[in-house]
């Protein structure tokens, strides 16, 4: 009996044995190895370069701020890196691909625009008629106006409706197509290039390019947004929506049912005026130019119908024009140009501008 029972006390030993054995192993493999998280992939950073031999940036290799790696990024929300070879800094920055409504050479709303000089005017025109932004001796931009007068109005509300651009022996038209109904996901620009009308697939970062590589144009959003560039001449950031509900309440504008008033944000950017440039908004780039408009006015209007007016969206015979694609440039930029990356903060006529 005794010996029995020692030979049980001796198995329930080796099976407790064997037991804490195997608890132990499998504790030792459930064991969390910890492992270091991976290090954040750095964005590759372009490279971006200016060609143009009156850069103060020439063939300077300057990188793309980590904030805004690429020129083109595959989400149209995020700022894109861009490098102004006519600035007195040789640096890229990041900005938006779309029109900045207060920055220098916007025009945007009913029409109000800012300057080459930082300065808020306004000017109206009048509906269905052609005036001239910019009148060089090599680049004409001109601007077909819609609006409505409500009755008791003395003047037309009104909006940009059309770009008319000559630059050399060519011709490039936008505008904005007529639509009862607003719909954002649909596009409503109409290009042509030389009297031809020119089809660029709705879709972020499609783009055209002139045979003669002269315009460059890009869509900078699936529809209704787009970047023209004009080699040596011109940027100009575009972006279509309709005049809303909420707007035509609070200026009374009375827009009809039967028609959203689709019309045109642009913002300008120039390179290399001449010091003898004209238009609405390209006399604000000489560098003898007094703007009228005050600052700090609720509302400076500017005027010069008379003198801007053109017989169609892409004539050059207002009374002021001075495009002649045959004439030697005088060679005299603006030095206004070099507040091509202003700064400007504020809204409505609060606006101020600074390097």
């Amino acid at each position: 009996m005794t010996t029995l029972c020692v030979k049980n006390l001796v198995i329930l030993l080796l099976l407790q044995a064997m037991l804490v054995s195997m608890v132990t192993e499998a504790a030792s493999g459930n064991k969390v190895k910890r492992v270091k998280p991976p290090k954040p992939v750095k964005p590759v950073q372009e490279l971006l370069t200016c060609t143009s031999r009156k850069s103060r940036c020439y063939m300077k290799r300057i990188k793309c701020p980590v904030e805004c790696p690429k020129v083109k990024p595959k989400n149209p929300k995020d700022k894109a890196c861009f490098l102004d070879c006519y600035s007195p800094k040789c640096e890229a920055v990041c900005k938006s691909r779309k029109p900045n409504c207060n920055g220098p050479g916007a025009a945007c709303y009913d029409p109000r625009f800012i300057g080459g000089d930082g300065i808020v005017f306004y000017f109206h025109g009048r509906s269905n008629e052609h005036f001239s932004l910019i009148s060089d001796s090599d680049l004409q931009i001109n601007a077909r106006f819609i609006g409505l007068r409500p009755e008791g109005r003395t003047r037309d509300y009104t909006w940009i409706q059309a770009l008319g651009l000559k630059f050399g022996h060519h011709n490039f038209t936008l505008e904005a197509t007529k639509t009862q109904t607003w719909d954002d996901n649909v596009d409503h620009l109409k290009l042509s290039y030389d009297g031809k009308e020119l089809f660029i697939p709705e879709g972020h970062s499609s783009e055209w390019i002139s045979t003669e590589g002269d315009i460059q144009v890009e869509r900078t959003a699936t529809s209704n947004s787009l970047t023209v560039t004009i080699l040596d001449h011109a940027e100009i950031s575009v972006n279509v929506i309709p005049v809303s509900e909420e707007d035509s309440k609070i200026h009374n504008y009375q827009i009809p049912a039967n028609d959203s008033f689709a019309h045109l944000e642009v913002q300008f950017r120039f390179f290399g005026l001449s010091s003898k440039v004209e238009g609405i908004l390209g006399r604000t780039y000489r560098p003898d130019f007094e703007n009228p408009a005050k600052p700090g006015v609720a509302m400076p209007v500017v005027g010069g119908d008379d003198k801007y007016k053109t017989s169609s969206l892409l004539a050059a015979d207002c009374a002021l024009c001075v495009f002649s694609p045959n004439k030697v440039k005088d060679g005299h930029g603006s030095p206004l140009m070099e507040y091509g990356m202003l700064d400007c903060s504020g809204g409505g006529n609060g606006i101020t501008c600074k390097k």
